[in-house]
This record gives C-alpha cells, structure tokens and sequence, in this order.
C-alpha cells in the first residue's frame, strides 16, 4: 500500500497548544484537516472491485453526496423500503445526521474544508488583516473594568475530532502489500458508546475503525515462544456478496503482575476550569486511586498538575507510602485556564528523577485536552516528547469530559510518545482500564512494532483495511528501523480485518497461500535492531461459510461492520445495522462488554430510524 508515515499538522496542534493567546479566551475554532499526501482525489466509483480510485477519494466522495442531499450517503438505497425502528436502516436518515458540534456544521457547509487523504480542496479566502483589525476594533464596545483577583473564564469550544478518511480498494497485482504501524488505542469505542447511551450518534470523524476493533478481548491464544501469537482466519462477508472478510489477530505474550518488572509513573493531571465537572476532575481522581492501588513494592509515584501555572503536588515516592500518595490525589481541585506545555516539561523533569535502564518509565496525563495557554510552540513540545522517548519516557493519555472535548489532541500526544489512549467516562471504565487491563500499560513487550500483509495476486483480487489510516507505513519503511511505530504492552491484542475478494484458487485451497503476515519489532530493552517473523495463512483457514467461522471472528466482523456504518464508509453504503445486531448476538460471548455491545448496536439502529427528531433536537440545545 502506497502510503507514508504519520505526520502532525502543525497548524492543528498549533491552534490546540496556543489557544488564543490574549487576555480574553476565545473558542477554539474548528482544525483544519492534515494537508495532501498524494495527487489529486478520484471519483468514487459505486462499486468494490474498482482499484485505488474508489477509496483514496472517500472523504470527499462522502462530502460531494452530502453536497447534493444531505445525509444521503447515509441512508438506506433508494430501492429499500422504508425501515421501521427495528431492524434499523443502515444508518441515519437526513435528519438524524450528528449535529454534536458546530464544526460539524461547517464542515458540512464548507465541503472546501475537508480534505480526501489523497487530495485537496482550496482553502477558503481570508480578508487582510488589516481589515479585519479595523472591522473589529469599529464593531467591539468598550471593556467592563476587569474584577479583580477573579480567573478568566475557561472557553468552551466545539468538541475536536479528525477525518483521516477511508483506506482504498487495492489491486495486489499493483501493490500486493499493506503496511502499519500496531495500535491499541481504545478511546474512539469509549467515546462512541458514550454518546450513543446518552442520546446521540457519534461524529463520523471521532470513529477509528481499529480502536473499535481493539477495545474487544476476544481471548486469542498467547504464544508459546516469543512475544507475539499471529491467528489468521478468513469466511464469507455477511455484508457483501462475493467478498471475503480476511482477521489478522496478534496476541502479546501475558506477564503475570508478580513477574513485571518495576514502573515508575508521573500523574500529570489537568485543573483547568474545563476540568470541574463531576465527570472530569472526580472521575481522574478515582481512576488515580485505581491505577496506584495495580502497583507494587518497588514501584514510584509522582503527582503534578497543570492549570494557569503549573505545580509539583508530590515528589516520587514510593508505592509502599500509598497513603500519602491518596492524600496528594484527594487534594486535586480545578479552576483556571490551562497550560499543558509547561505541565508536560514538569512532569518529564520528575520523570527524569527516577529513569532507570530497564524499568517502565511513563507519564501519564489525564485530561479533556483543551489547552488555551502556553508560551510553547507545538514543535518545541514534540521535541520534548521525542527527546523522553529516546532516554526511555513514554507518554499516555486519558480523556475525560465531552462537549469541549479534544480528541485529536489527546491522541496525537500519546502517538508522538509511544503510548496509549484510553477515555474514561464511568466508574466501570475506570476499573476495566486501571485495574482489569492495566497490565499492558506497565509491562511493554515490544517497542515499535510494524505489521506487513501480503496478498498473492494469484489467489486475491482485491483487498481494502478497515481502519488504521492514520497508523500507514510506507512499505519501502516496513525493514527501516529508524521509523517510529507502536509499542505493544503485556497482553495487548490487535486485531485487524481486511475486506478482500478471493479468486477461485484460493477458495480451493490450491497452492501457495493467499496472505502473508510479517511482524517486525524492538525489544523493550536493548539494541534497536528489530527482529522479524513471518506467518503463512493455511488454507484451511477460510471458512467454507460464515456461520462456520470461528465466534471471535464472527464478533469482530460485528464490530468492523458497526464502525464502518457509524463513519459513513462509502463501501458500507448497504450494510445495516440490524445485520450487526444479528451478528453480534449469536457471536458474542458472555463477556460484559461484548453483551453490552449488542444493547449499544441496537440502540444506534433506534437513534438513527426510529426517534430522529430527539436526535437533533438534544443535540441541537
């Protein structure tokens, strides 16, 4: 797959580092998508086995049908007829279409604004600011005189999420490798279901197909040598006719707490005025309490926060003094505007205190991302992060709050520092990320770790990966040791599904195999030199139907086909989620998540046929 590796936009993280910079806040405005890559957007062909063009210009595909009719490339074909509640249409009808933010309205309204990943729209034209600083100094009335001693007011922008568009079909005789960097960020599920349970469907642009995919334990088999387990498996699409879904599952290797080896973690939590409500800051403080209650003898705690200025709240210090450690996390209040670039500096300088060669070494920052003060520019904070991970500091993120959520803040400061994103928006959420699943988190397995399908164009057709079109690698980079990917923490799973069609040969089982998995990674310690291991699909690994394919497989094609839906895919257009439903429930185990995924589908199918109106009207307020 022709693609290059992850860029930041400067100018967006600009915006969301610096806010506005003068003495009265003002909302931050929307981000502007990541500039061009490749050459100019296609036409997006109505069909699967039409090559590269149909899904390098998928964005703007999506953007040309909303143009015309708004939410139409939503709805159900207009041969369907018309669906009651349940079984729910494909997705929302024109009006149910997520009016959550204001950006999203001008997105709508500005197709200019939205960039395909393979090409470009102008961008709109702005006055001289000449005139703009004239038209405002005319039109503002005089100030208030300023109270005193009183903080300014925390703005409350529009929620901030990211379109990176939808992978392309891919004809394997031209480019028979699709390369990417392993992720197991969760946060875009979380976000997702959160929305969904309160009333609304999520923003196409906060859904990332993979993070859906990777929120699941679907109870892969651990190696029995080496840090990774590959399972393959492959059977008929339940969505398309004539298609194969094909599931690239790596298992790490499970540590047993006892056998981790010592971590030493900075609590960077944010006080800002932004972070007040009972579901940020108290949320944050009980995750804290969580997370440190996972720690053991030998384990180190810091405490620092950011707000106007920024605090060292407690020195590191040992786990075995954890009252003193709850004391300091009880103590959290917030109040203030917020200055993350400067907490990030403090919290590396505590890191640094107790960097030890061999042991895990992490900031942690708790957040809802909305930065509105620094005297830092977003390149000298990228150096910060690049020059911690190369003494060996990662960095993760956890989110918190909604309505002036940043979403592509919190994810890209974990991306720039090797770790991971999570959002926590209920207690429950808090123990499955803090204590149930902490483990990935302190014990890494693996560092920059690179994953290389390959389709043999002898046996596929075409292929197109759901998800993962932010964590692309070029595939001349896949055996370049010096461009960054993920690491992979004690059993961490990643699963990635592909929506191939197969040739004849294939389904015969005749010959070579059909789909090659190389892996290549660093250990967590030692030299950067990575290590690669290759994995053959069997041909007894295609399934003669669906329904004989394995649960865990049934269940993740539940789950790609519900984020495919919820982010308007054009190669979804027929897919319904009363199919995911179906799917889910005779494929989900008794898990409390993969029960409680049912519940979340069948109410997205009510949100989008069945009570529209509410829809738009709550969002609306």
């Amino acid at each position: 797959m022709r693609t290059l590796p992850f860029v930041v936009a400067p100018a967006l993280l600009t915006a969301l580092l610096l806010g506005c910079g003068g003495s009265t806040p003002a909302a931050m405005a929307p981000t502007e998508p990541e500039p061009p890559r490749g050459a100019a957007a296609q036409p997006m062909q109505p069909e699967f086995d039409a090559p590269k063009s149909e899904g390098g210009a998928s964005t703007a595909a999506r953007e040309k049908t909303e143009e015309a009719a708004p939410g139409a490339s939503l709805a159900a074909p207009a041969d369907a007829a018309p669906a009651p509640p349940s079984p729910a249409p494909l997705a929302p009808p024109p009006a149910a279409a997520p009016a959550l933010q204001s950006a999203r309205a001008d997105a709508a309204s500005k197709p200019e604004a939205r960039v395909a990943k393979a090409g470009a729209a102008p961008a709109p034209k702005k006055a001289p600011a000449s005139a703009q600083v004239a038209a405002a100094r005319s039109a503002a009335p005089p100030a208030p005189p300023a109270a005193v001693a009183v903080p300014a007011p925390e703005p409350q922008g529009s929620e901030s999420y990211r379109d990176y568009g939808v992978n392309p079909v891919e004809d394997p005789a031209k480019d028979r490798l699709s390369t990417f960097a392993i992720d197991v960020d969760t946060a875009s599920y979380a976000i997702a279901r959160r929305k969904i349970l309160e009333g609304s469907l999520p923003p196409y642009q906060a859904v990332r197909a993979e993070e859906f995919l990777n929120y699941f334990d679907y109870g892969y088999a651990s190696p029995a040598t080496g840090p990774f387990a590959v399972h393959l498996a492959a059977a008929p699409s339940p969505f398309t006719v004539g298609h194969h879904l094909v599931r690239v599952a790596v298992q790490g290797k499970r540590v047993p707490a006892r056998e981790r080896t010592p971590v030493h973690l900075v609590y960077l939590v944010d006080t800002s005025g932004s972070m007040q409500a009972p579901d940020r800051i108290e949320l944050a403080k009980k995750s804290l309490r969580l997370l440190t209650e996972s720690l053991k003898p030998g384990d180190t705690v810091a405490l620092c926060t950011y707000a106007g200025s920024v605090r060292e709240v407690l020195a590191p210090t040992g786990v075995e003094s954890k009252g003193k450690i709850f004391a300091a996390i009880a103590d959290l209040t917030a109040g203030g505007s917020t200055a993350m670039a400067s907490g990030i500096d403090l919290a590396y300088g505590l890191a640094e205190r107790t960097l030890v060669k061999g042991h895990i070494n992490r900031v942690v920052v708790l957040s809802d991302g909305d930065a509105n003060v620094g005297p830092t520019s977003h390149d000298e904070i990228l150096k910060t992060i690049k020059r911690a991970k190369d003494k060996g500091i990662t960095l993760s993120t956890v989110g918190f709050g909604q309505g002036n959520y940043k979403d592509l803040m919190m994810e890209q400061l974990a991306n720039q520092g090797d770790g991971n994103y999570a959002y926590i928006d209920s207690e429950a959420q808090a123990r499955r990320v803090f204590s149930e699943q902490v483990g990935g988190m302190l014990q890494v397995i693996a560092r920059d770790v690179k994953i290389q399908v390959e389709f043999d164009p002898s046996f596929v057709k075409s292929y197109r990966l759901i998800g993962y079109e932010n964590r692309d690698v070029a595939d001349r980079d896949f055996r370049n040791d010096r461009v960054d990917a993920g690491e992979i923490g004690a059993g961490h799973s990643v699963t990635a599904i592909y929506d191939v069609e197969l040739k004849a040969s294939a389904l015969k089982g005749d010959g070579a195999a059909p789909v090659v998995v190389r892996l290549r990674h660093k250990a967590p310690l030692g030299a950067d030199r990575a290590e690669e291991t290759m994995f053959r699909m069997a041909a007894g690994a295609v399934a003669p139907t669906f329904d004989a394919a394995p649960a865990d497989f049934r269940f993740a094609s539940a789950v790609a086909g519900f984020s495919e839906i919820l982010r308007r895919s054009p190669h979804a257009r027929s897919w319904r989620l009363s199919d995911v439903e179906r799917i889910a429930r005779a494929a989900a185990s008794s898990k409390g998540d993969q029960q409680e995924f049912i519940g979340i589908v069948r109410r997205a199918g009510a949100l989008a046929g069945g009570r529209t109106d509410a829809v738009v009207a709550q969002a609306a307020d």
